[in-house]
C-alpha cells in the first residue's frame, strides 16, 4: 500500500510538471529554480515546533496549492498559479520520498510516520 500511495504522489508531481509546461508560459527553468521554495515553511522551526509545524504544513498543503492555482487561471494571475503549481509539485514529491506534514511535537513526526535518525530511549 505504501508503495502504491508513493507512486500516487509521484504521478501527481507529474502532473505539476504537465500543468506547469503547458498552462503557464515561464521560462522552463523557473519550474527548477522555485521547487524548493515552499520549504522556507521550515524557518518556522526557529520559534519553536509548534509554529514550525505551522508554517511548514502552510505552505505544503495541497488544497492550498489547488486554490492558488485556481484562483490565479480565475483572475488571469499567472505568479499566482506558479505559486499553486509549486506547492502543489513540492507537497507532492516530498509525500512520494516520504516526507508528510508535520505534527506540532517534532519535526520527524509527520503524517506518514517517523522519518529521519530516531534518539534512543531514555
Amino acid at each position: 500500500m505504501k508503495n502504491i500511495l508513493k507512486l500516487e504522489e509521484a504521478g501527481m508531481f507529474l502532473l505539476g510538471v504537465f500543468l506547469f509546461y503547458t498552462q503557464l508560459h515561464y521560462a522552463g527553468w523557473v519550474f527548477w529554480a522555485f521547487l524548493l521554495a515552499p520549504d522556507i515553511g521550515m524557518l518556522g522551526y526557529a520559534v519553536n515546533t509548534k509554529t514550525g509545524a505551522v508554517t511548514y504544513n502552510l505552505l505544503h498543503h495541497k488544497l492550498l496549492a489547488v486554490a492558488l492555482f485556481i484562483i490565479g487561471m480565475h483572475y488571469s494571475i499567472p505568479s499566482v498559479q506558479l505559486a499553486g503549481i509549486i506547492i502543489f509539485s513540492h507537497a507532492s514529491i516530498d509525500r512520494a520520498l516520504g516526507y508528510g506534514l508535520k505534527y506540532p511535537d517534532s519535526f520527524q513526526h509527520t503524517h506518514l510516520g517517523m522519518i529521519g535518525k530516531q534518539k534512543p530511549a531514555a
